[in-house]
Order: C-alpha cells, then sequence, then structure tokens
C-alpha cells in the first residue's frame, strides 16, 4: 500500500511505539490491535487499503512489548496500553477527524479514547473486551484465579501460544477500576459494535449488555448493535463486507 510510513514514537520510559501511517483527506482511521496482536493482520490491511482508495488518512500501530515495538510485555499492563494509544492519537491530531477500529481489547481501549478526544467522531469496535481480565477472572475455576492472585502471573489459557505472555494480576486490578468509571462520562460518539454470535473468547452477551447499559443512561445515544454469525476472528469475506459497510461505506447513528 502506498503512501504508508513507519513512525516511532517516545513513551515516557524512553522505549519507541512503531506504527504506520499515511497522511490522506476528510477522514482518517486509526486501527488500535486486540491482545496479543500486532498491527498487521487482514482487518487493518483491508482498512489502510480501503482508505488509499478513499483517500483518507490510516494509522496502526503495536503497543509496547509486543510486535515492533520496544519493551518487555512483562512490564507493561492495561494503563501502559491506553497511554500508547493515547500518544498515537495526539500524534494524528493535526488531520481530519478520526475514526477508531478497535478490535477485542482494542474496542475497549478505543471507546476510552473517544470520551476524551473530540476528534473521535465514529467508533467501530469489533467483538469489543469490555473489562477483559476483570471478566476473564471471574469466569475461571476459583482455585486458578487464586493462583493468579498469589502468584501474581498468569497466561491468558494453556495454549502454547501464550505461555510466553504471563499476565499480572495488576491488569485484574486496572480492568476493574477503568470499568468502575466506564459510563461516568458519555460523550455521543456514532458506534457500530460487530460480535460473532458464536464468539467464545469474547462473549457476545457483553456486547448486548454494554449497549443495553448505554442506552439506559444515555436513551439517545448513537449506537448500534450487529450480531452476526461466526466466532471471534470475523475474518470471511462475508465478515469483511460488513465490516467495510460499516466502517467506511455507512455512518451509523
Amino acid at each position: 500500500m502506498s503512501g504508508l510510513q513507519q513512525f516511532d514514537l517516545a513513551a515516557a520510559d524512553g522505549t519507541l511505539i512503531r506504527g504506520d501511517r499515511s497522511i490522506g483527506q476528510d477522514r482518517q482511521i486509526l486501527f488500535i490491535t486486540g491482545f496479543l496482536s500486532k498491527r498487521w493482520g487482514n482487518k487493518s490491511k483491508a482498512l489502510a487499503q480501503w482508505c488509499e482508495e478513499k483517500g483518507w488518512g490510516f494509522c496502526c500501530y503495536d503497543v509496547r512489548g509486543f510486535g515492533d515495538s520496544e519493551g518487555t510485555f512483562t512490564d507493561y499492563t492495561l494503563s501502559d496500553w491506553i497511554v500508547d494509544a493515547r500518544l498515537v492519537v495526539d500524534l494524528i491530531q493535526d488531520g481530519p477527524p478520526i475514526t477508531i477500529v478497535g478490535n477485542s481489547l482494542g474496542g475497549w481501549i478505543a471507546w476510552l479514547l473517544a470520551q476524551d478526544y473530540p476528534l473521535v467522531e465514529k467508533l467501530v469496535l469489533i467483538a469489543p473486551a469490555f473489562n477483559m481480565m476483570g471478566v476473564r477472572a471471574k469466569s475461571i475455576e476459583p482455585e486458578r484465579r487464586q493462583v493468579w492472585h498469589k502468584a501474581g502471573w498468569m497466561p491468558w489459557d494453556d495454549e502454547p501460544a501464550h505461555r510466553d505472555f504471563p499476565i499480572a494480576w495488576k491488569w485484574v486490578e486496572e480492568s476493574e477500576a477503568y470499568w468502575k468509571t466506564n459510563f461516568d462520562r458519555l460523550r455521543p460518539v456514532n458506534t457500530a459494535i460487530l460480535h460473532g454470535q458464536q464468539d467464545s473468547v469474547i462473549l457476545p452477551q457483553g456486547s448486548s449488555q454494554f449497549v443495553e447499559q448505554v442506552r439506559s443512561l444515555v436513551p439517545s445515544f448513537p449506537i448500534e448493535l450487529h450480531l452476526v454469525p461466526g466466532d471471534h476472528r470475523l475474518s470471511s469475506p462475508e465478515h469483511l463486507d460488513t465490516f467495510r459497510r460499516l466502517t467506511v461505506d455507512s455512518t451509523c447513528g
């Protein structure tokens, strides 16, 4: 994809956040990845292509401790990744209005950012992992939760790919703390949520309950929920067609 340039952003600890950005007109899309995901996958590649076709700007990045960005994974938690996202939004604030597309945990981070940045005019949240680690801690067996709390670390699950990325109990504490204040301020940002009905990683009930709570607080809030057949990845051509319609071809409200 033409026009993309790599950027480095220095965080407060001196490590570099690495990403890619193209400059465009009228609108720009920021993609925020999910947990343990690098910035370039099928969704971000599709977004970059669509933005190029539209002449829009595009941006994606890797969080500290993962992908091409510097740092060690175990040195960072949710609050650090939110700081990383803020640094990237600060970087692109010199451009046109922003649509943030957040995948899984990136969906919740996108929601949190949109409450603070008026330039963010639209959100597309794909299987958003609201209060991800708080929900995870409640969903596992009590014995395993106690071990996690006492030891201070635990992989997401027993999959070999996850064993090298132990999660600090601090993730749970921070997730719960952010969740407690999640609905304190509700800036009415156009929001579309896309969630697979067969998602067993982040259950679709979480998105349904989220939308219900937002509407109970602000009935006129411009939020839509799209439950579709599919799992957590939502990577089929049909899913990408829906993804494009929500992100590029329409506005929600």
